[in-house]
């Protein structure tokens, strides 16, 4: 498990599982000379997409950012659709770091599309529990309201037993909640109508999480979004506005997506990555 150390804070990245999703959706109308270049397929045009949650311990405080895709979630159909080849190791990763899922204070969803929710709740027999018993779950207030109600476009990635398990953790909130001290989210639309960011300051850094407003250290460019997102404009002007304040600020961005980078950050212009957590393969 890859590790970054900042002061008193540690973020620790466990294994989710993995999908293979379409690259020309991933890069939405960026043609794929371009996008090729800076993110690799395989022979079926898919790029490897981790799902990987961010363990952020801080204050005696045990927060996970994302839940990955669980076990036993998905048909065989949905494995070979999805590109799935790995599912999720999270609970023997915190056992490995002497905690477990009974460990965890809070988890902090930036939107609940399955390859992000799918981990929040398992199977206990024939029954869905929640996986982290303790927990206060945090999503934006936009995003629950419509899980529930999802139209034509957003039942196909809001399931039921991605959230009716937990609801009865669920805190919610409008533009900005502070979980801690220094530990924010952000409500920022775009990918989904609810998505949200999550932006820590700690140990004199800035750390960001855009989620999959830049699923991939190659969603760099405020252009590049996903022809998933709901509404890209929204994903265009918030990716922009958060970028140039980030880059300013030299922070941290981590990733639950990439293939090969858990956390970077750039030069202040973005044109080079002067200090880097990468994956171990």
């Amino acid at each position: 498990m890859e590790q970054l150390k900042v002061g008193e804070i540690t973020f620790t990245w466990l294994n989710g599982g993995v999908t293979h999703m379409d690259g020309g959706a991933m890069f939405g109308v960026v043609p794929k000379p371009l996008w090729e270049r800076k993110y690799p397929h395989n022979d079926f045009n898919q790029i490897e997409l981790r799902t990987d949650p961010i363990l952020v311990q801080v204050d005696g405080k045990n927060i996970l950012i994302e839940t990955g895709i669980g076990n036993n979630k998905f048909s065989e159909k949905q494995k070979r659709n999805y590109g799935i080849t790995e599912e999720s190791m999270l609970e023997a990763n915190l056992n490995e770091l002497g905690i477990s899922t009974r460990d965890i204070d809070y988890v902090l969803m930036t939107h609940m599309h399955f390859d992000h929710a799918s981990g929040i709740a398992k199977w206990q027999g024939e029954d869905l529990v929640p996986t982290f018993e303790n927990a206060t779950v945090i999503v934006s207030e936009i995003e629950w309201d419509e899980l529930q109600k999802p139209n034509m476009r957003s039942r196909n990635t809001y399931w039921e037993e991605n959230w009716k398990p937990i609801q009865h953790q669920v805190r919610t909130f409008a533009d900005k909640v502070e979980v801690i001290p220094g530990v924010e989210v952000h409500h920022t639309g775009g990918h989904s109508n609810g998505h949200s960011i999550i932006k820590i300051e700690r140990s004199g850094e800035t750390f960001i999480h855009m989620a999959d407003l830049m699923p991939t250290h190659a969603h760099q460019n405020p252009l590049w979004v996903l022809a998933y997102d709901d509404y890209p404009m929204d994903s265009v002007f918030a990716k922009e506005k958060l970028l140039k304040a980030s880059l300013e600020q030299e922070a941290w961005f981590i990733f639950y997506h990439d293939y090969k980078y858990r956390a970077l950050k750039w030069s202040k212009d973005g044109k080079e990555v002067t200090k880097e957590v990468l994956r171990e393969r």
